[in-house]
């Protein structure tokens, strides 16, 4: 038989998978869960593909910035926290962390803290190497920006201690802080909409304060190439292209309707623009700027003189430091001394901490995370919210190649930081609305779901979703008001497929070779034709993987396993010989040998029960250079293998005694 009946993807010879860090002052909550176990399937996945040595899978609490000081400070003033400093704080999150993604199965290879730790160590060491690597590359700006002061409590206000409304037209986001809403986009402090101090309640001043920033709005020739690129790739979500393209445009200012006549009054003293082509309907002007330069003067003007607008999104100088004491100390650059690193820019490089950190401890020597992040071998692929797009996509691309020097190539030379591969989800609701902790509707948290669900359930679920192209809702029955005693839980459809269909069959076959074959497995080949349905499903399988297409996934193990279930109804009647059922069941172990491989990722606490009670090859079972191997290739012992007894109404796959009624 040809085994391959189509082109295979190609896959990398190392591979770093990296997860969204959680803030250091926020339980985890479904979405946490939600997106690492997506970055936890494609690790498992990869580490079946590759070989287990050959894949890093790392994350780790962001910990430093304004919103665990903000967070600690009001839970200090309440009396609602033993932690006697911010740090003490901090380090009791990230353990809380760790532990809960250790109750949900996620599987890292370390989980790091970027503030604490060999890991903080680390990360202070390479945040220095990287703003030395950019002022090399001369993409450092010093900039005087605006920050807000609060003239009642005589202090800078930090990112999170100031509130207001996001100036981004079309932002539907319920916060805006200082530069940056609740939503992740970035814009100018003078910008932010009625701000409000959180410390005072009163309106702040801004002031000048001297940054360093890197010079992204530089960028756009490099980055328009990246983006073509990845455009033509089969694992780049379409939405990701639509959103990034959108900051590419030139910078633009919106005024409202009810401020035109008083525009025509000052207009003549803006910096030179263009008026987009007004359509009779539109309750706004929109006026264009060849320089960011321009629009911020325009800015200013425009609110000296009471004229309310919003700006447009755009490529803006990435601030890189700041002056909130509770960051990664930065360097003192050209006179510039006692800054911190702004915490968006340090923890895009933490994962590079937490790599190094972790093949330190493993004993590797001081260059060999150089084989992960900088070999035309590897892949870094990075799982994120839509929401951080801008920042994992725009600012981090354009360092990475920047520290190659003042003329980088996308394609970068061997030894230098690769762009990496960026896998963004859209958002993932709860009962058709947007949940935060911040937010008024809030979210489920890790600790409660497991409650009601194993995380292979939730697991099951949550890849189901179409996440890389839609919203998706999350409508748990046991958080549903509305939701009728007799009503199914959605939550647990997927997962049937393995706690009822899975169970089911594997049962059958265990209880037939109890009791009619002594527990023995036959060694005999598989029909050809179940080889081949076996392959197509694996190569299916394999490039929806590659995709990172987790709902095709899903269809195409569901159809798989449904087909066991089917397969064994429909012939076992006709299997009344020794021989005939000794056959059945080599047919039937090669479908469940390769849906345990491929079900492995997704399930993998079963999937590894089922391999020990058949007696499988712990290191062959789920490697992908046996998969197309006949099943009996991979048992232990070949000679007289024998299963381990399943008792009476034992499952592989476990549901929750609720879950039962």
């Amino acid at each position: 038989m040809e085994k391959f009946v189509r082109p295979r993807p190609e896959f990398p010879k190392y591979a770093v998978v990296t997860g969204g860090m959680p803030y250091s002052n926020k339980f985890l909550h479904f979405a946490h869960i939600g997106l690492l176990l997506r970055a936890d399937t494609f690790a498992r996945f990869m580490r079946d593909r590759i070989g287990k040595d050959n894949v890093v899978f790392v994350s780790g609490t962001d910990c430093y910035g304004s919103p665990a000081m903000e967070t600690f400070r009001k839970l200090k003033e309440a009396g609602e926290t033993d932690c006697k400093s911010l740090s003490e704080f901090v380090e009791k999150m990230y353990h809380i962390h760790e532990e809960t993604f250790k109750e949900w199965g996620v599987s890292f290879n370390f989980y790091g803290a970027s503030a604490f730790g060999r890991s903080g160590e680390i990360h202070t060491e390479l945040s220095k190497e990287f703003i030395f690597a950019l002022k090399d590359a001369d993409m450092l700006s010093k900039q005087s920006s605006w920050q807000f002061y609060d003239k009642k409590y005589k202090c800078l206000l930090n990112g999170r201690q100031v509130v207001g409304k996001c100036p981004i037209e079309g932002c539907q986001s319920e916060k805006g802080y200082a530069d940056e809403c609740d939503l992740g986009h970035q814009y100018l402090p003078q910008d932010l909409i009625d701000p409000i101090s959180n410390l005072s309640g009163e309106k702040p001043e801004l002031v000048k304060i001297e940054n360093w920033y890197f010079d992204l709005d530089k960028c756009s020739p490099i980055l328009t190439e990246w983006i073509d690129d990845i455009a033509k790739r089969s694992d780049t979500p379409p939405f990701m292209v639509k959103e990034l393209k959108e900051f590419f445009k030139k910078p633009e200012i919106y005024i409202k309707k009810e401020y035109f006549a008083k525009f025509e009054e000052i207009k003549n003293k803006l910096p030179a623009y263009v008026e987009a082509e007004r359509k009779p309907t539109t309750p706004s002007m929109t006026i264009i700027f060849d320089k960011l330069k321009d629009r911020e003067n325009a800015c200013e003007i425009l609110a000296e003189n009471g004229i309310r607008y919003r700006t447009g999104k755009t490529l803006t100088p990435f601030r890189l430091t700041g002056d909130v004491e509770w960051g990664v100390p930065c360097p003192e650059i050209d006179g510039l001394k006692d800054q911190t690193f702004y915490v968006w820019p340090e923890s895009l490089w933490a994962p590079i901490s937490f790599v190094k950190t972790y093949l330190e401890k493993i004993g590797k020597d001081n260059d060999e995370w150089k084989k992960y992040w900088c070999d035309d071998n590897a892949e870094v692929y990075q799982f994120i919210g839509e929401d951080n797009l801008y920042f994992y996509s725009a600012a981090q691309q354009a360092m990475w190649l920047y520290t190659q020097g003042k003329n980088p190539m996308l394609k970068a030379p061997n030894g230098n930081l690769h762009v990496t591969r960026i896998v963004p989800i859209k958002s993932l609701l709860l009962m058709g609305n947007k949940a935060s902790s911040s937010g008024s509707v809030k979210p489920p948290m890790a600790k409660d779901l497991l409650n009601y669900y194993t995380p292979d359930q939730y697991r099951m679920h949550f890849l189901g979703m179409n996440l890389g192209n839609n919203n998706v809702s999350f409508i748990p029955k046991p958080f549903n008001p509305d939701a009728k005693p007799e009503d199914a839980d959605p939550v647990l459809k997927e997962g049937n497929l393995l706690t009822n269909v899975y169970n089911r069959i594997l049962r059958t076959v265990f209880y037939t070779l109890q009791k009619e074959l002594n527990s023995t497995l036959p060694i005999l080949q598989p029909d050809e034709q179940i080889k081949e349905e076996c392959t197509k499903a694996i190569l299916d399988y394999e490039r929806f993987m590659y995709d990172k297409k987790f709902h095709q996934v899903i269809n195409v193990v569901d159809v798989f396993v449904r087909n066991i279930n089917k397969y064994w109804v429909k012939n076992v009647a006709n299997a009344q010989t020794t021989q005939e059922k000794q056959q059945l069941i080599a047919n039937t172990m090669q479908y469940i040998v390769t849906a345990n491989t491929l079900l492995h990722p997704l399930a993998p606490v079963g999937t590894e029960k089922v391999c020990d009670y058949l007696g499988l090859n712990e290191n062959k079972a789920f490697d992908w250079q046996f998969i197309f191997d006949d099943w009996f290739t991979l048992l232990k012992d070949q000679q007289n293998p024998k299963i381990v007894e399943l008792k009476e109404k034992e499952d592989f796959f476990k549901k929750l005694d609720y879950q039962f009624n």
